[in-house]
């Protein structure tokens, strides 16, 4: 078998024991306090009273946390990449900016540590089973990294390899990254947050068991069967466990690299995701919930857009699914009372809500489903519509003092709803979102 090795040292052990993990949340958190201190002693000798928030986020401390949480990749990781959502309302401005940073720091593991997960996976003598192996991963995420490989009966696969211990560290490091998150003073006290970290544990014990995301792949494989513009990996299931997916390699441009190119592509490819979108809600009532940009590529030679990444796959309930067809509706009609009750049936109202805290609710559904309310094409590159639904949200939550959990569910849709409105406006795309969604309304 030939082996291609390692070439650069962007690589770090995954700590894999749960007192491992333990030991390198609790040394941030003791970094963080002495980086506060002294922080804190520099701006009393000039003759301020800074904030605690002001001492936390140094570039030191943002170093700190970014370095550790990418080091222990996992859960640590995964949840500061759930929580730095760019269109979201949960978190200050300056702690996303610190956990957004998450997203490009991934680091491999080293080939020791590689080889042991493949022999506990698939026996000594693994590689008898390979012309070809690549130790250099092609991409490295959060939870695992992808290799190349070339099996001795001609297959080309793409191996989702899982880092060691992620599964069983995601319940410790979730509550650990909360205490982490709670001890900065950056999240209110009176913001409850429990419900939303259950449902964090629960995505994230899915997106670890990597049958479950095989199983994911194939389902919109059969969905998406009957539609050419769309190209998904199939699944070996002789060389898939809980920790190894194994995919046909696809290849493809990065969903990025269209930036530069030509409009008519640039709209193809928004128009195909936001289509995509609105057939998960409404009609298959599954979505892929994670919207990274390198859960997508454009094959520029056939027009298809290709999906890669099926672990955040998410079933919606009947009832929510009606509910934004509702909420959606309302807002090609310019009707607040429709788009205000929608949004109380999908669970956004607490019984104590005030009514200038509900309008301004109300406000930032309006601002969300601006392309909706647009009739025409609708042009993402001069909307600033990103920018106007961050400001809509952070008026509800400082200006307002609204801190609220949203309802699971609508978190992780307008997640995903905010990453392609991100991509759109990157791409500067020009798409007839209202059209695109009556077509699937009922």
């Amino acid at each position: 078998m030939k082996d291609d090795k390692p070439k650069n040292n962007n690589t770090a052990a995954v700590p894999a024991g749960r007192l491992s993990r333990f030991a390198k949340l609790g040394s941030l958190a003791t970094g963080i306090g002495g980086g506060m201190l002294a922080e804190g002693a520099r701006q009393l000798a000039k003759g301020n009273r800074p904030k605690a928030s002001e001492m936390l986020l140094t570039p030191g401390n943002a170093k700190r946390i970014t370095d550790q949480l990418a080091q222990l990749r996992g859960a640590a990781m995964k949840v500061g990449q759930m929580m730095s959502m760019d269109t979201g309302d949960l978190l200050p401005p300056e702690m996303t900016e610190i956990l957004a940073r998450l997203r490009s720091d991934a680091k491999s593991m080293p080939l020791s540590q590689l080889n042991k997960v493949l022999e506990e996976n698939w026996g000594k003598g693994w590689n008898l089973k390979f012309k070809q192996f690549s130790f250099e991963p092609v991409a490295a995420a959060s939870i695992g990294q992808v290799h190349s490989a070339h099996t001795k009966d001609g297959r080309h696969l793409a191996l989702k390899i899982q880092y060691p211990g992620v599964r069983e560290s995601i319940d410790s490091d979730v509550d650990n990254v909360a205490t982490l998150l709670r001890m900065s003073g950056l999240i209110p006290k009176t913001l409850d947050y429990k419900p939303l970290l259950e449902e964090a544990k629960q995505q994230l014990h899915i997106e670890a068991d990597y049958e479950q995301e095989a199983a994911s792949l194939k389902r919109y494989r059969e969905l998406l069967a009957e539609s050419p513009d769309y190209q998904l990996p199939e699944i070996y299931d002789d060389l898939t466990t809980g920790h190894v997916l194994a995919m046909s390699f696809v290849e493809g441009s990065p969903i990025e690299s269209l930036e530069n190119g030509s409009q008519q592509d640039r709209d193809r490819v928004i128009t195909l995701l936001m289509s995509l979108l609105f057939r998960e809600i409404f009609e298959f009532r599954l979505i892929q919930t994670d919207p990274n940009f390198a859960n997508y590529q454009y094959d520029t030679q056939t027009g298809k857009l290709i999906l890669l990444d099926f672990g955040a796959t998410r079933e919606y309930p009947v009832e929510i699914a009606d509910a934004y067809s509702k909420l959606m509706h309302a807002a090609t009609q310019n009707d607040r009372d429709a788009i205000e009750a929608a949004a109380e049936a999908i669970g956004f109202f607490e019984e104590d809500i005030k009514p200038e805290q509900q309008a301004t609710v109300v406000d930032l559904f309006v601002q969300a489903c601006e392309p909706l309310a647009h009739d025409g094409i609708y042009d993402f590159g001069s909307s600033k519509i990103t920018e106007k639904v961050k400001e809509a949200g952070m008026k509800l939550s400082m200006e307002q003092d609204y801190w609220h959990t949203p309802p699971a569910d609508a978190l992780f849709l307008h997640r995903k709803l905010g990453g392609l409105y991100l991509l759109a406006v990157r791409l500067r795309a020009r798409v007839n979102v209202r059209e695109l969604f009556l077509a699937f309304s009922y």
